[in-house]
């Protein structure tokens, strides 16, 4: 089976609860860059041929508390995600 690339995009809205959008991105052809703005505002963004992610700090404003607390929760489940790539890699290949 060679599982084809493809982007799922979910928006849920229900009366009085938070609207909810959910973005899956199964694909090779992804892209993930960083970036400053204006000098005071970093910025990352994950992007595929059918959809882009971006995350910045709180309200687009100053870097603040919860701003490096969210950075830092994006780090280690990146680095995570790394861990168990190279080690499936690996396991897939030694088979």
């Amino acid at each position: 089976m060679n599982p084809v690339p493809y982007t799922y995009i979910t928006l849920s809205m229900q009366p009085d609860e938070p609207t909810q959008l959910n973005v899956t991105l199964y694909s090779s052809h992804l892209q993930a860059r960083s970036s400053v703005i204006n000098e005071h505002r970093p910025y990352l963004s994950i992007t595929s041929r059918d959809a882009k992610v971006a995350v910045s700090t709180t309200g687009g404003g100053p870097v603040t508390d919860a701003d490096l607390a969210t950075a830092r929760e994006i780090f280690n489940a990146a680095a995570q995600y790394l861990a168990d790539c190279e080690r499936l890699h690996a396991d897939q290949r030694a088979t």
